[in-house]
């Protein structure tokens, strides 16, 4: 098992890494967390990958989070007569609900709300924007385009909507069906995609009941438009940057990746950067310069998780991607600046609640105390934990747990050593030795160092951080 590093891994499994020995592997290289891709396979093969991931965690004694990737909309064309067409720019292409086998004039869309809410001079875009088309006339039953980017299209290409804000749930009845499976088997959190608006997450969250965390995919515009607000009904975020890089300039995506980073860390919520971070390891043995450039990006940024796509469900090399990203991830993390711009983002606390104060104040003792090892927290809920790495402090977080789904839930935020705690305590002292344990155990702490304690008094209540307290290990 390679040494941690404080920002985490995120693997997606897949046909590449589908086996007990393959997910072995990437736990042993690297991978702190493992995705669940409900756009692909079947419940059958989902439960089974489960119940390995599950039997591996108790084999090598280390807790590991799920993650369930809902599929969301798929908005698609339909049908073309001949394998693929050609549009040329400035040509007539008309969009309509005539089932009909499409050619080079048109094809259907068999979407009934982009036609309810598509207006003139709005663009739409074909096959992750290589095609793209603008709307000159449209009624409840055909868009008609002009072709401004032209290329080749074939049947069931995707098609995204960058201007236009669809009247449609980000929850489809396929993914209802997943969630329903994925809550029954014990997921940690559930990712939703095709988030436009804030009710969207809402709408999740009421179907969820507190049975695991949420992560917001931010793939569309509409979403930026209301970050703030997202990310705050959010237990987490993932930067979507495959459909946000269709839809935004892709020039505008490193500044959102920033944005977005920066928000979520001032809201103490994970966030999570995704899509084409190794996407030349699919097939080749090593990344290219830029792609470790991205990756390194993305850790001195502060983000909680880098996640790897098919690099590890569908690549020739799944463990040497793991094994490449946990390396960039460990260059970034020893170099002296990445804590010095880690300290200089942190937030002041204005206008704060008790926990943030607690919080901040630990990471303010961490950086004047000597010898100082470790923070325990001592967290019902995780909110504690999130605040606590959210301030990025160069000393590890031994998170403790009463609730062993709160705990595998720490897989992906940032700097975070789990474990599972049931004691019920009597008295402080036992709080002062159980925090030294699990500090000595997680190999963060020894004789002669002090940790800092994050708790709640009394103990054992949810939902209360208002005790900060430094204990000498003898």
């Amino acid at each position: 098992m390679p040494v941690d590093t404080r920002t985490k891994i995120l693997a997606t499994i897949g046909p590449s890494s589908d086996t007990k020995e393959q997910i072995a592997e990437l736990m042993d290289a690297g991978a702190d967390a493992f995705r669940i891709n409900f756009s692909h396979g079947t419940h059958a093969e989902h439960r089974e990958h489960i119940k390995i991931i599950r039997k591996l965690e108790k084999e090598k004694n280390r807790l590991v989070s799920i993650v369930a990737d809902l599929q969301g909309p798929k908005l698609r064309v339909g049908d073309f007569a001949q394998d693929k067409v050609l549009l040329k720019e400035g040509q007539k292409f008309v969009l309509d609900l005539n089932p009909e086998k499409g050619d080079a004039t048109r094809v259907c869309l068999p979407h009934k709300e982009i036609f309810a809410a598509v207006k003139a001079g709005e663009i739409l875009l074909v096959n992750d924007g290589y095609i793209a088309l603008k709307v000159v006339k449209c009624s409840k039953d055909k868009i008609e385009t002009k072709v401004k980017t032209g290329g080749y299209i074939s049947s069931h290409k995707g098609v995204n909507l960058p201007n236009t804000k669809l009247n449609i749930s980000a929850i489809t009845d396929k993914d209802k069906k997943d969630l329903k499976f994925a809550l029954e088997n014990d997921v940690d959190w559930v990712g939703l995609s095709f988030v436009q608006k804030l009710s969207d997450v809402k709408e999740l969250k009421k179907l969820v009941d507190g049975k695991a965390k949420i992560i917001s995919k931010l793939e569309k515009p509409s979403a930026i438009d209301d970050l703030d607000n997202i990310v705050k009904e959010s237990d987490a975020i993932m930067v979507a940057r495959g459909d946000l890089g269709v839809e935004c300039p892709l020039q505008v995506v490193p500044v959102l990746q920033k944005r977005i980073v920066k928000t979520c860390r001032m809201q103490s919520k994970p966030v999570i950067v995704a899509t084409q971070m190794l996407e030349s390891m699919i097939v080749n043995p090593t990344p290219t310069r830029a792609e470790v450039s991205d990756v390194a990006t993305a850790v001195y940024d502060g983000a909680d998780t880098v996640m790897l796509s098919a690099e590890t469900a569908a690549g020739k090399y799944p463990s040497a991607a793991v094994k490449m990203m946990h390396k960039i991830i460990s260059q970034v993390e020893d170099d002296p600046l990445f804590f010095e711009m880690m300290n200089s983002a942190r937030s002041k606390p204005f206008m704060a609640k008790e926990a943030d104060a607690i919080t901040f104040a630990a990471s303010e003792i961490a950086l004047a105390l000597k010898n100082v090892s470790a923070i325990v927290c001592y967290s019902s809920s995780g909110s504690t934990t999130f605040l606590t790495a959210s301030e990025r402090p160069a000393l590890p977080i031994v998170a403790l747990s009463r609730d062993i789904k709160v705990a595998r839930q720490m897989g992906i935020v940032w700097g975070v050593k789990p474990y599972v705690n049931k004691t019920s305590f009597q008295k402080f002292d036992n709080v002062e030795d159980c925090a030294i344990e699990y500090a000595k155990a997680a190999g963060v702490a020894k004789s002669g160092n002090h940790i800092i304690i994050t708790a709640g008094f009394p103990l054992n209540v949810k939902g209360r951080t208002n005790m900060l307290h430094t204990v000498y290990i003898p």
